[in-house]
């Protein structure tokens, strides 16, 4: 979305004082997209040092936005480089790659840079956490963190889904608020574990509960149902709404990675099944009704959904 923001004189003394100290994101790029600056919160939110980023292109296998439905920007619309070439400001909510492999949302603004002279030599971005935290990981400090949190992902546990669960049946019961209940399982996780090793087995479990997270609503709750497998619990939600957040998950870990070597990246893909809440349910049925989707669409090919009542 194009924005009447103001436009920036690389030539100010104060732009990089100013740009060091904001508590957001912020990076500038010359005509070639290529980083000329990057600020400490940019450090913060992404992994990436400045020594990492200074001097390489963002296409460059690094941040590389994506949207909600797999849009590479910087290979299909990258808002910079608009940015450059009509001199308007722009915004944008998407999801950038961290250092760690997960995705993270974030709303991003860019704004033209000139020169004395008023020509555009650049673009700025400036960019701020837009995930949620996640209502599972707010509530956690409240209720014990240590003993309703999975240490590895910092997702909720089996114990956390056994209270969230019970709330959500108790406003199904009373109120007839139905919602959704998805089980993911990562692809052909024991190959990881066999070919790279556990250490990295476990950077993919942790890079896939923050990709997912990140993916859902701020009252969604996302918790490690054990070994390789997440349980995702949306209220007041249908089979539609359901499916698109599935979508959403499986697009972004397709879009996710590690690294494991100079040259070498590992990503993996999940298989997601799920259903919505019946009045005769509890959560051992309703589990069961979201494992057999997923078994489903491991049968049929993996890195795919299947949604049911």
């Amino acid at each position: 979305m194009e924005t009447q923001q103001p436009e920036f004189n690389v030539d100010s003394d104060s732009l990089k004082t100013i740009l060091r100290v904001l508590g957001e994101g912020a990076y500038t790029v010359d005509r070639d997209r290529r980083i000329v600056f990057w600020n400490q919160a940019a450090e913060r939110l992404t992994g990436y040092r400045a020594d990492d980023i200074v001097g390489r292109k963002c296409s460059d296998n690094l941040l590389r936005h994506v949207l909600a439905d797999g849009t590479e920007l910087c290979l299909h619309g990258c808002p910079l480089l608009a940015t450059m070439e009509d001199g308007n400001s722009r915004e944008a909510q998407v999801y950038l790659h961290h250092r760690d492999g997960h995705r993270l949302p974030v709303f991003v603004r860019s704004a033209p840079l000139r020169d004395n002279d008023g020509s555009i030599v650049g673009s700025l971005e400036i960019f701020s956490d837009r995930s949620d935290g996640n209502a599972l990981l707010a509530e956690l400090e409240s209720l014990k963190r240590e003993i309703l949190t999975d240490p590895l992902t910092g997702l909720g546990n089996r114990r956390y889904l056994d209270i969230m669960s019970e709330t959500r049946f108790a406003a199904l019961k009373e109120e007839g608020l139905h919602f959704g209940l998805m089980l993911a399982d990562i692809d052909h996780f024991k190959r990881v574990n066999d070919d790279y090793g556990h250490l990295n087995g476990d950077r993919i479990l942790t890079m896939t509960a923050k990709t997912i997270a990140g993916a859902v609503g701020s009252l969604d709750a996302v918790v490690r149902f054990g070994g390789e497998e997440f349980v995702v619990l949306c209220p007041n939600c249908g089979g539609a709404d359901l499916a698109k957040i599935a979508e959403r998950i499986c697009t972004l870990l397709r879009h996710a990675w590690i690294d494991i070597g100079p040259e070498e990246k590992l990503s993996v893909t999940v298989s997601i099944g799920g259903a919505i809440s019946e009045r005769e349910d509890d959560l051992k049925s309703l589990v069961a009704r979201a494992d057999k989707r997923m078994y489903e669409c491991k049968k049929t090919g993996r890195d795919r959904y299947l949604i049911g009542d």
